[in-house]
């Protein structure tokens, strides 16, 4: 069983940038990120697929965050630029299928990591 650690989140300034991490034990999957604010529902963010050759994004994410894989370590990053009060949420790391496509339709993702604070302060 695949087992996700992140690392990364914290506190923010608007406008400020942080990186997230997502190191998977093992596994050949596609990997991304959701996110999930207070009373909101779980939004997806971004997803890489297993090769790293190929993306996608959610709306919010578009343009200002940028996803990104080191093939030898199995670890997804989540360069997070330009950043609001908005994007304030637990950040979670998930793995799932091989291609984005897989990753964002299948119902349900092989593992979930333990989820990571990112605040952004006004």
């Amino acid at each position: 069983q695949v087992r996700l650690v992140e690392s990364g989140g914290g506190l923010v300034q608007t406008g400020g940038s942080l990186r997230l991490s997502c190191a998977a034990s093992g596994g050949r999957y596609a990997m991304g990120w959701f996110r999930q604010a207070p009373g909101k529902e779980r939004e997806f963010v971004a997803v890489i697929n297993w090769s790293g050759t190929s993306t996608y994004y959610g709306d919010s994410a578009k343009g200002r965050f940028a996803i990104s894989k080191d093939y030898a370590k199995n670890t997804v990053y989540l360069q997070m630029n330009s950043l609001k009060p908005d994007d304030t949420a637990v950040y979670y790391c998930a793995a799932g299928g091989q291609s984005t496509t897989d990753f964002v339709q299948t119902p349900s993702l092989t593992a979930w990591g333990q989820g990571t604070q990112v605040t952004v302060s006004a």
